[in-house]
């Protein structure tokens, strides 16, 4: 049970974590949900919720190779699980009637949040947020002071978990263009483009000599008998090979979907 205990208790996030999962339960009773669905939403959920919210904070915070596991986890895969089991009209359907007529309906029409949306969904900034966060909170002296700073730690999380799901959503929407915002032929190559440079920082982590991170030293390592530049070499190869596998992934279910669309313009 000890493992299950945060170790950065954070009521936001507590309440974005089960919201989203009460929500997402109120809904699926609302509207009919395919089983396969509903089990990506709930491994995306709880693999999200166990990266934020318990003890892997604090392994994460103490060896590099788990932390960059962590991120991985939140920027990558888990979103990628959510938003493979497309929950918007799940959630939707949980809401309350009139919170829907009352509240989600302006706020999808205020044009400053759709300016902002349509901003970050554009292809270019979609793929270079994507790719670029990940390597700007592994640039040595602001890395340091994440691992030193709590607030700075947390907000980092929260970035990686959004902009996974906002990234997965563009990628993934299984609609035809429009409603969706991006043509079903780029939605395939858009994460192959993204993931270039977590694959050029992880590559070069994982065969450099230079122990970039030294702070894990200083404030002392959570698994014994794993020296410093294992530990980064380690870490590179987790976001060189498992996060680019994990863009592949992606473009193949985009791919997917495609193919499905184009048969059902073509029928």
């Amino acid at each position: 049970m000890h493992w299950l205990q945060p170790w950065y208790p954070s009521w936001p996030m507590g309440a974005f974590l089960l919201g989203g999962a009460l929500l997402y339960l109120r809904g699926s009773r609302r509207r009919r949900v395919p089983w396969i669905r509903q089990v990506w939403f709930w491994l995306g959920w709880v693999l999200c919720w166990q990266a934020l919210q318990t003890q892997w904070d604090y392994v994460a915070e103490h060896q590099f190779f788990v932390h960059m596991m962590q991120q991985i986890a939140l920027h990558d895969l888990a979103p990628l699980l959510i938003i493979a089991a497309w929950p918007g009209p799940t959630w939707r359907a949980g809401l309350p009637a009139r919170l829907r007529h009352a509240w989600l309906r302006p706020l999808a029409a205020w044009g400053p949040l759709r300016t902002t949306i349509d901003f970050l969904l554009h292809p270019f900034v979609a793929a270079v947020l994507f790719g670029g966060l990940v390597v700007f909170w592994l640039i040595p002296p602001v890395h340091v002071g994440v691992m030193l700073n709590t607030d700075l730690y947390q907000f980092m999380n929260w970035t990686m978990v959004f902009d996974g799901l906002l990234f997965w959503w563009l990628v993934l929407d299984p609609r035809a263009c429009p409603p969706a915002h991006l043509r079903p032929g780029l939605r395939v190559f858009l994460p192959l483009l993204a993931m270039i440079p977590q694959m050029a920082v992880g590559a070069y982590l994982a065969l450099s000599s230079i122990d970039w991170y030294p702070i894990y030293s200083l404030c002392g390592r959570a698994i014994a008998g794993i020296d410093a530049m294992t530990d980064q070499h380690l870490g590179g190869l987790v976001l060189w090979i498992p996060g680019s596998a994990v863009n592949v992934w992606a473009a193949v279910v985009a791919m997917r979907n495609w193919i499905r669309l184009s048969e059902r313009r073509g029928g």
